[in-house]
């Protein structure tokens, strides 16, 4: 497994800024991503239904890309969490994380022994077909691996301090619209309640020496986001950014010919 200079970076209290794919699950979105200057990608498996087959697809082709590929898994189980390393991934974002002991879970899925129970196999996609001393691959695919546990619960945002605190987890990323929901104030997100829990995941973070992440939903909402504390950020998505950019364009140009047409 190739160095991961996000998780480097962040260790290091560094800044990492990257994207979500949900919607073009095309050979080329990870080169174009990392063209146009991202350190990460994340493909989304939780709303998307995308399955480890097309995962596949795109890590074959973002291995190759100058950035680290991660992918939100579905859910916290071992399946999901072992077979998309196995297909290629550098990292893995969990939603939904509530629990100290689910933290645990994460931990224990995507490391091999003695930090977890990973299943071993070996001259696969996660470390480029081939061979090599086995005892040194689960050594550095132990070291390299990112994982991020999203907060997006009241019961996560309670024990956020101890998710934080746990060995393993390099991100603590909050997910805003299911934190609202989960609070009673869907979208709400200037809501003096929402801003406290904001605050106690970024100081649980500064605590424990963890990286805050957030997905961004613009670049004035990104520039907040890194003011706040945040250093771990995901522009937008790409149905997204694509939607932003074609209609600041197919506005100007209509713009341009009502102009015409006075």
């Amino acid at each position: 497994m190739r160095a991961n200079t996000v998780k480097r970076t962040l260790a290091q209290g560094g800044v990492a800024l990257g994207t979500m794919v949900f919607e073009f699950n095309s050979t080329g979105i990870a080169r174009a991503a990392a063209a146009a200057g991202a350190e990460f990608v994340i493909f989304d498996m939780e709303h998307t239904g995308w399955s480890t087959d097309t995962i596949r697809m795109l890590f074959s082709t973002a291995r190759g890309a100058d950035l680290i590929p991660m992918v939100r898994v579905p859910a916290t189980q071992y399946h999901f969490i072992a077979r998309v390393l196995d297909v290629g991934a550098m990292g893995i974002m969990v939603p939904m994380v509530e629990s100290e002991e689910q933290a645990r879970l994460i931990v224990s899925s995507a490391k091999y022994p003695p930090a977890g129970r990973r299943g071993a196999g070996f001259g696969l996609a996660h470390d480029d077909y081939r061979g090599g001393d086995v005892f040194e691959k689960m050594q550095r695919a132990n070291d390299e691996v990112l994982l991020i546990a999203q907060i997006e619960t009241v019961q996560g945002l309670e024990n956020v301090d101890r998710i934080a605190a746990l060995e393993g987890i390099d991100v603590v990323w909050i997910g805003h619209f299911d934190l609202t929901n989960s609070m009673g104030i869907p979208a709400q997100f200037t809501h003096p309640e929402y801003l406290r829990a904001v605050d106690r995941v970024l100081e649980a973070c500064r605590r424990h020496g963890k990286a805050a992440g957030f997905m961004a939903g613009g670049i004035d909402n990104g520039k907040a986001l890194l003011d706040q504390g945040f250093r771990a950020i995901a522009y937008w998505g790409d149905l997204w950014i694509y939607q932003q950019g074609l209609r600041e364009g197919i506005e100007a140009l209509r713009a341009h010919v009502g102009a015409r047409g006075r």
